[in-house]
């Protein structure tokens, strides 16, 4: 089985190699959004965090078009390289590629025993009456870092400021979400599939997110089997970035027990 990632994706990764693997999963900000979780779990694990194929200007193959294609491809990147009871650890739109990756590998031999434990971090992907995602391609910096961050003024960044460069690899990331993920930044199928998850599995949630709300997350938490849901106060839809040591204190203790 050979995995469709394009062999020279870009790697973050950090801590003993011969440790307990934690697999890192970027939202639509790209992999430096995610750089804090790496560095944290280094301590304990072999964090790796890949750039998904078509962000910050790498290249997608054309059999990787949706985020059930991404996680199939992660998925055989695992069996390719061995790999046994991984840790998933994603954020946003990686997050909702950790949970198609957990009910995937739950119908399919192939990748038993592949995952141990997921952890979502304010993941996007499924659909909630009553509760939309906001409409990310709708919404300009300042919108963004209003429904984002728990602080605008910490999460807003003046386009203004921006490299030509820059901006380039930013638009280019915006068209890779809304092919891979769409623009509604969800499927209506994934909620009815959760059940399938066996796994131990962790939602974490920014109290102040209003890219998707808390209560998106305890429903997203009330669909995968024993799932247990946490808040984190003062923080948006990156409590990694923006509560640190809150989000630690609640996902620390869930990978020991895991």
């Amino acid at each position: 089985m050979t995995s469709t990632l394009p062999t020279d994706l870009p790697v973050d990764q950090d801590g003993d190699p011969a440790a307990r693997v934690a697999l890192v999963l970027h939202g639509g900000g790209g992999p430096q959004t995610v750089a804090p979780i790496v560095g944290h779990l280094a301590a304990t694990m072999h964090a790796v965090a890949p750039t998904h194929p078509g962000w910050d200007g790498t290249a997608r193959p054309e059999a990787i078009a949706s985020v059930a294609d991404l996680a199939h491809a992660y998925l055989d990147h695992l069996v390719d390289r061995d790999e046994h009871d991984v840790v998933l650890i994603g954020s946003s739109i990686g997050g909702w590629v950790a949970l198609e990756m957990a009910v995937q590998a739950a119908a399919d031999d192939r990748y038993r025993g592949r995952i141990g434990a997921v952890v979502v971090i304010d993941g996007v992907g499924v659909v909630v009456d009553g509760e939309p995602i906001a409409d990310f391609f709708a919404l300009d910096a300042r919108g963004l870092a209003e429904v984002a961050w728990h602080d605008p003024e910490r999460g807003y960044r003046d386009p203004a400021g921006s490299t030509d460069e820059q901006r380039a690899v930013q638009q280019a990331n915006r068209r890779t979400m809304a092919a891979v993920a769409g623009t509604s930044m969800s499927d209506p199928t994934l909620l009815g599939r959760l059940g399938a998850v066996d796994v131990p599995t962790l939602v974490v949630w920014g109290a102040s997110d209003r890219v998707v709300t808390p209560a998106y997350g305890r429903a997203v938490a009330a669909a995968v089997p024993d799932a247990q849901f946490v808040e984190v106060p003062a923080a948006g839809h990156l409590p990694h970035l923006e509560a640190p040591d809150a989000t630690w204190a609640v996902i620390d203790p869930f990978l020991r027990r895991s």
